[in-house]
């Protein structure tokens, strides 16, 4: 069956069309994006604006028809953390279900880092052992840690890429101040929930999934992704260290120039660089692999799992 997956991110508005069958791997079929930025859209109570709701709602109609179009015989469509944040969350999915149609489930923190880790574990099979999975989105990192397809602990922190930088970084290039600021901020956060994932002891693999981490890598040296979901793609904690002071240093412009960086993605890469390397820091992990699939890919294998057997 072809199955559509239409995530409704901080960063983007992203449908994903899988032709899929349980106990197969879902297999990609056709890609829509939109850079839509709705954690920077939230007005001063925090609800998305009229502006930013007449986006949002036109941004899932085009991607709906595409589903359409695309021969899709069922759309998983959900919402995370910019959504879920919204003050006026209701009023958005009451419009968004009037005007296209599609019911859009938003999803909980926990939810989205338990289904992140059910991507990368069936990734990485069972041999991985212990499992410490980071993802850093635009509105929140999450983090799960276990040995099953279900983490034994997984939480949400508010530290996505896309609301650390609208919040603290308003200047291009960054003030050291605020970026120092940041930095405190970032790495308190994170050390309140370190001590829940310590007493399941340590991971046999570390792991990262997000556009935040793939880019990082890259920039340190990792393979291109024209080079195939196959090649292992890794990130060093010495690598990210020296690349923070450098993105520090650079204009939004100049991290556009950077190979793998997106110049929608580059004002919130130091963000995303610094939340990085205080996971990595605080969980004292050497080396992380980047893990191709993640939250779209959890959402369709839990699908999958549901479908009857024939």
């Amino acid at each position: 069956m072809r199955l559509g997956v239409l995530d409704v991110g901080s960063n983007t508005v992203h449908l994903l069309a899988v032709d899929a069958h349980r106990g197969a791997r879902p297999l990609p079929a056709h890609s829509h994006k939109a850079e839509l930025r709705l954690a920077e859209l939230l007005d001063g109570d925090g609800a998305i604006g009229a502006e930013g709701l007449d986006r949002l709602v036109a941004t899932i109609a085009e991607a709906a028809q595409a589903a359409e179009d695309q021969g899709c015989e069922d759309v998983l469509a959900f919402a995370t953390s910019a959504v879920r944040d919204a003050s006026n969350v209701e009023v958005v999915l009451t419009r968004v279900r009037a005007e296209t149609g599609v019911d859009l489930q938003v999803l909980t923190g926990e939810e989205e880092a338990r289904l992140t880790f059910l991507a990368a574990r069936r990734w990485f099979g069972w041999s991985a052992g212990k499992l410490l999975v980071l993802d850093i989105g635009g509105g929140s990192l999450e983090i799960g840690y276990g040995i099953d397809e279900a983490p034994d602990t997984a939480v949400s922190l508010p530290l996505g890429a896309g609301r650390l930088t609208a919040g603290w970084l308003p200047a291009d290039p960054p003030d050291p101040t605020d970026v120092r600021a940041l930095r405190r901020h970032v790495r308190a956060e994170i050390a309140r929930i370190v001590g829940e994932f310590a007493r399941f002891g340590s991971p046999d693999h570390v792991v990262a999934t997000s556009k935040t981490f793939r880019q990082l890598a890259r920039i340190a040296g990792a393979a291109r992704s024209a080079e195939g979901l196959y090649v292992q793609r890794e990130l060093s904690r010495s690598s990210l260290e020296e690349w923070v002071p450098k993105l520090t240093g650079m204009t939004a412009e100049q991290r556009a120039g950077l190979p793998g960086v997106s110049s929608g993605r580059a004002p919130q890469l130091l963000a995303g660089a610094l939340v990085a390397e205080a996971a990595m820091d605080l969980f004292r992990v050497g080396t992380l692999e980047i893990c191709p699939w993640a939250l779209r890919e959890g959402v369709i294998l839990r699908r999958l799992d549901h479908l009857p057997t024939t």
